[in-house]
């Protein structure tokens, strides 16, 4: 999740967050300071250390399909597809990190399901960018079978081969299309679609470098594009200019149009500064979080994106208190014991859901969110 884009990383691996209880304890300062000792060299040529940093990022999406299928064996969310992209035994996620990662998906699917039942019988699109070993499409597929929605996943040719391996070894998943997808890395159809493609080749164009083809994108149907942890891995400008691509060149200017973002927040407190540390231990680094570190940034980034006609966000601690049911809590809290409640607190204040919207010719995008709460 870091770069150009999109790898869809846990809500954080265990060697990226923080000693919550230690900051706990701390009235002030914070992290252990230090840099990141990450394993470029100095003596690294700049392709060599973009092809580390690239490295780092593909490499974050078995760490969220772990911690989906960890939330999934536990009992947080239902997907039966969980466990089919993993390439590693499923290792049980520490209490608070499942709990992370069930508030982040919930989240996301209630604003996505939102927007497919506005209309159920109009045609709508997905774009989700880095989308790596995700299951949403599948389970889309399963709650609402009768919607006519075209599905894009744009992501790193390394990470599109390996879905498509997993599809074409998994009859649940195959089945589920038209036909088994070949042997590319890439793989279109009427209602699927993979693209093989480097997010950062949609920034920019010129004669000589023409925006690259998205096949089956249709221009004219309302679209939602989703970006979980994925844009926050690229440079703020390029985001800019990927975001304006997808709007005014792959979209007409007419077309509603939406974005998601799931991303983190709050980089300058002891909690942000040790995880951007542990990170940059990695080769990860998260240069959208410093730039729109606050609630009120990422609301501002959204509008100057384009999307005027609504803009909103909350932190995922406010979504598990008031997007969550008590039911649903109480249901949540008989799955496994969870004490560190502060800790949890922590953690959820420093990731936030972003959602902003154009309604263009018509008003499914405020008809779908007009009743959730920032």
């Amino acid at each position: 999740m870091h770069r150009a884009h999109l790898k869809q990383e846990s809500m954080a691996t265990s060697n990226e967050i923080p000693n919550l209880k230690a900051l706990l304890g701390q009235r002030r300062g914070g992290a252990s300071g230090g840099r990141g000792r990450g394993g470029i060299g100095l003596g690294s040529s700049s392709e060599e250390r973009a092809q580390v940093l690239d490295n780092a990022v593909k490499g974050t999406d078995q760490d969220a399909a772990g911690s989906r299928a960890s939330c999934v064996e536990v009992g947080y969310l239902h997907d039966p597809y969980a466990k089919l992209f993993t390439t590693q035994q499923t290792t049980r996620k520490l209490p608070l990190l499942n709990r992370g990662t069930y508030v982040r998906t919930s989240a996301i699917d209630a604003l996505v399901s939102k927007f497919l039942v506005a209309y159920p019988t109009s045609a709508k699109q997905i774009i989700s960018l880095g989308a790596g070993t995700d299951t949403r499409f599948f389970r889309l597929l399963d709650l609402y079978p009768q919607t006519r929605l075209i599905y894009h996943e744009i992501d790193f040719p390394s990470n599109t081969i390996a879905k498509i391996v997993a599809i074409q070894r998994q009859p649940l998943l195959y089945r589920k299309l038209l036909h088994i997808p070949s042997t590319s890395a890439s793989y279109h159809s009427d209602t699927y679609n993979i693209h093989a493609l480097d997010l950062r080749s949609l920034a920019a164009s010129s004669d000589e470098t023409p925006l690259p083809q998205i096949p089956n994108l249709n221009p004219s149907i309302p679209t939602l594009i989703l970006s979980e942890m994925c844009l926050v891995y690229l440079e703020p400008s390029t985001v800019q200019s990927i975001v304006s691509s997808l709007l005014t060149h792959y979209l007409q200017p007419a077309t509603p149009a939406s974005l998601i973002l799931y991303e983190p927040i709050l980089p300058q407190d002891a909690f942000g500064r040790t995880m951007i540390s542990n990170l940059q231990t990695r080769n990860i680094h998260l240069p959208t979080l410093t730039t729109y570190p606050e609630l009120g940034d990422q609301r501002v980034r959204l509008q100057s994106y384009g999307f005027t006609d609504g803009a909103k966000v909350a932190d995922t601690n406010t979504i598990w208190r008031g997007w969550i049911s008590e039911e649903e809590k109480e249901r949540i809290a008989r799955l496994e014991f969870l004490d560190e409640l502060e800790e949890l607190e922590m953690l959820l204040r420093h990731y936030c859901v972003a959602w902003g919207w154009r309604d263009g010719e018509g008003d499914v995008f405020s008809k779908s969110w007009a009743d959730v709460r920032e």
